[in-house]
């Protein structure tokens, strides 16, 4: 297929189309107008489908082995479910990047107006996983950290903690979220200070002795007992509250609510996409919220707390109810909302609109 591949695709940075004798020229080329032309060879099948969470698009059969199809599944990164005769199938010939908790196809189409999370030729940081021990989980810890082009070792950086939503892992931000890119071309124009961006896995599970369900509710403790401290040892950094941040998208939103509401003595700049402050399901810990009911001390505690959220978003209503609890509050927060679902073409506004704000002096 004759289409540009996502260049930071986790898979393989330039791909080659090879070996049509074999697998045929499959895979799926967008076309102008934003739809996108899929080809997919299965010998044998009844149905093909690409399924985009239950919004089912059938292919077509051409001959005993191809089956093709143009379908519209909306601009920006979209994830979809490959699926031969009722079975998911991971196509290679298709990208492949990581979230509902497995390996997922998907395919990214451009935005018009969104160029600021391309790839451009400007000086471009770097992108490095990270081992640390946890104490918590009892077994190393992985972690991905982004230094900016212009990375100075005898210089002191302030810190983003940025994590990522349920089903993800820490490599989302960089492969789906485009958090690198984005960064770089704010340095480039000069509308974001330069820090340390470290993205660490909100799901982590304990070794043994524990439920594997409550790994993503060990991670705030992770954070704050062993990855701060692992980053601190590690990297030339700032480490007063006015130079730590926190944000997270969906599941990491609530955890960045728990962690920087717990202790705003730590972090001066919270971000919340598609997010919560409560969690939508009842039974969740709400003791972080005491805080918002200290108007003098919220205040005085954040520069900057974000809120935002798609217009579209499924959790859209939980976004609502947080809005009727904040009103006649008084607390300095910034509210934000975009057109778009709960997926990665909001999450990257979000990041987008967020980073300017962050240290500023």
């Amino acid at each position: 297929m004759n289409t540009p591949w996502p260049l930071d695709n986790a898979v393989s940075f330039d791909p080659y189309f090879g070996e049509p004798g074999r697998d045929g020229d499959q895979g799926h080329e967008i076309l102008p107008d934003g739809k996108v032309f899929f080809r997919i060879k299965a010998p044998g099948a009844k149905e093909v489908a690409i399924d985009q969470f239950g919004n089912i698009k059938p292919l077509t059969k051409v001959n005993d082995e191809m089956w093709e199809g143009t379908v519209e599944l909306g601009r920006g990164f979209q994830y979809f479910f490959l699926k031969i005769d009722g079975a998911d199938v991971l196509n290679p010939y298709l990208p492949i990047g990581y979230g509902c908790c497995r390996p997922m196809n998907f395919v990214d189409v451009p935005v018009p107006g969104e160029e600021w999370n391309q790839l451009r030729e400007i000086p471009h940081g770097s992108v490095a996983r990270h081992y640390y021990f946890s104490t918590v989980t009892g077994k190393t810890e992985s972690c991905l950290v982004y230094l900016p082009a212009a990375f100075d070792a005898n210089k002191k950086y302030p810190v983003l903690y940025l994590q990522h939503g349920y089903g993800e892992n820490e490599t989302g931000w960089v492969y789906q979220g485009h958090v690198a890119r984005i960064a770089d071309n704010l340095l480039q124009e000069g509308k974001m200070q330069e820090m340390i961006i470290v993205m660490g896995n909100g799901m982590t599970q304990p070794k043994e002795g524990a439920s594997r369900d409550m790994g993503r509710m060990l991670f705030p403790k992770v954070l704050l007992t062993d990855l701060i401290p692992y980053i601190e040892g590690r990297f030339n950094v700032l480490t007063d509250k006015w130079n730590r941040a926190m944000a997270g998208l969906s599941m990491g939103s609530y955890q960045t609510s728990i962690v920087t509401l717990s202790n705003p003595d730590l972090f001066g700049y919270a971000g919340v996409f598609s997010g919560f402050l409560r969690f939508p399901r009842a039974g969740a810990p709400e003791e972080h919220l005491k805080l918002l009911d200290d108007k003098e001390k919220f205040n005085e505690s954040f520069r900057v707390f974000y809120r935002a959220m798609g217009t579209e978003d499924q959790f859209y209503q939980s976004f609502a109810d947080d809005d009727d609890m904040l009103k006649d509050k008084g607390l300095n927060m910034i509210r934000q909302t975009f057109s778009g679902g709960h997926d990665w073409s909001v999450w990257r506004r979000c990041i987008y609109n967020f980073l300017p704000k962050l240290f500023q002096k």
